[in-house]
């Protein structure tokens, strides 16, 4: 038998810091050009304006490391683990943690996290993360790390439908959702929906969808249409930039799907708001 690869957990500490600290700070090339794209289709001078000045955001905040947007969230962690690999130097749960809350520091980025739902107190360091671990094959580790906004989070939303409300009871929801929202999760947005599973499952799903580079297209051909019409009806709301009113609510939608049971449909809804944060590293 051969060796395992090994990894030490001080390294995954200093990766996660810098992810951290860049999520905030960058977005990735595919947010940018779809905002980009969304000022070309946007037939409202305001709205226009708006795209305008989340572009010089991204700018100013990439140059000047500074973060996108005040709200630097509560760090989501997705962590996919070779089986083939052996962590040294302790654990990596606790290095991950250690990671987030050395990046929070180092990059001066808000403390959003309580300790305790109910009590309310700030646990100072933005930790603990939700970290969401899937064991693969080989021996790589990938990191994911996903700041996600109060704002966008508190309009997301999940409904257990009965199976014979069908396609286009999901495609309702989704649209409901949007517009329930209206401008509370800083559109245009990125929309992400589960769609399967358990109650969680569909929940994870959403939000799994939207790590999917934007303009990629969905291998589902299904998913694919229904993307396709759910962009199209979400923008056909009206609400626009920042709720503004416009062409341009949704940069675009990501249908990710999961078996499940006879007698149940569940639909998960994750907004996430224009800000599309997030990095990845492979070790």
């Amino acid at each position: 038998m051969g060796f395992l690869r090994t990894l030490d957990c001080q390294t995954v500490v200093e990766v996660t810091s810098r992810l951290c600290r860049e999520a905030n700070f960058v977005l990735e090339p595919d947010v940018l050009s779809a905002i980009g794209q969304a000022k070309e289709r946007e037939v409202s001078p305001t709205g226009r304006d708006i795209l305008a000045q989340l572009e010089d955001n991204a700018s100013l905040a990439a140059r000047d490391r500074i973060p996108i947007c005040q709200d630097t969230g509560l760090t989501v962690v997705f962590v996919e683990v070779g089986q083939d690999l052996r962590l040294t130097g302790g654990s990596l749960e606790e290095a991950i943690t250690a990671g987030v809350r050395d990046g929070y520091q180092k990059g001066y980025l808000r403390k959003s996290v309580v300790g305790h739902p109910l009590v309310r107190e700030n646990t100072g360091d933005n930790t603990p993360p939700v970290i969401h671990w899937r064991l693969v094959s080989g021996d790589r580790l990938k990191i994911s790390v996903v700041p996600k906004g109060a704002g966008s989070e508190n309009m997301s939303a999940l409904k257990m439908l009965k199976p014979a409300e069908g396609l286009e009871g999901v495609k309702q929801f989704v649209v409901d959702t949007v517009s329930v929202a209206g401008p509370n999760p800083c559109p245009p947005l990125v929309v992400g929906v589960g769609i399967g599973g358990t109650m969680e499952k569909a929940a994870l799903l959403a939000k799994e969808a939207l790590l999917r580079p934007l303009g990629s297209a969905n291998p589902d051909p299904v998913l694919a249409e229904v993307e396709r019409e759910l962009v199209d009806r979400i923008n056909a709301l009206g609400i626009g930039p920042m709720g503004l009113g416009g062409r341009i609510t949704a940069l675009a939608v990501h249908v990710l799907a999961f078996p499940t049971h006879i007698a149940m449909l569940p639909v998960a809804v994750n907004l996430n708001c224009h800000a599309l944060r997030h990095k990845t590293a492979v070790l």
